[in-house]
């Protein structure tokens, strides 16, 4: 795993030691970023269920300005602290070990607003409508905000979840990964 491009290009990433992470590979990473960008003028993005941090460190090295990374897991948390050393992003994240729920609760508090989201829970969690309901109600999206969903080739997202609209789907094998777009005029 490596960083793909932007300022960071080529640094190395990580992997969360043990088998209960499923890191993004580079050819999906690459794919996300040909939808979604490639580059970015700024802007905050979220990553819930971080992993290895591969994917917000891939958004901060093409131009987000900051990242909110959370993960329920102590080794996760531990290999994206060493991954944003690794790749000169320290200053640039806020990291939390909590539950994605817990997570977007505190955050609405603090009326943490995203330009884009990452949603990449362990498959066998099936969570991921109530939590982009949860983003929606909550206003944590700018308008014209994206999420990207990598989730279960079986799955399917394909209808719109409050005033998030179905955007984009692509599959890479057992991976499937879902674009939705903000709606709302809102800021």
């Amino acid at each position: 795993m490596r960083v793909i491009s932007g300022s960071a290009k080529g640094r190395p990433l990580k992997a969360v030691p043990g088998m209960g992470t499923r890191p993004t590979t580079d050819k999906v990473k690459e794919a996300i970023f040909s939808m979604i960008g490639p580059y970015f003028e700024g802007g905050q993005v979220l990553d819930l269920f971080a992993g290895t941090g591969g994917l917000s460190i891939e958004a901060l090295s093409r131009g987000m300005e900051r990242a909110v990374l959370t993960d329920v897991d102590k080794k996760s948390i531990d290999t994206i602290r060493h991954n944003l050393q690794a790749a000169g992003f320290t200053e640039q994240a806020e990291l939390y070990r909590n539950d994605a729920a817990r997570a977007l609760k505190a955050l609405m508090k603090r009326e943490a607003k995203f330009d884009l989201v990452f949603l990449d829970p362990p498959y066998r969690l099936k969570v991921i409508r109530e939590l982009m309901e949860q983003l929606d109600q909550g206003n944590m999206l700018n308008s014209h905000a994206t999420i990207v969903v990598e989730h279960d080739a079986e799955d399917a997202y394909d209808g719109p979840i409050g005033r998030l609209q179905w955007a984009r789907r692509a599959e890479y094998g057992d991976t499937a990964v879902t674009i939705y777009k903000n709606s709302s005029q809102e800021q």
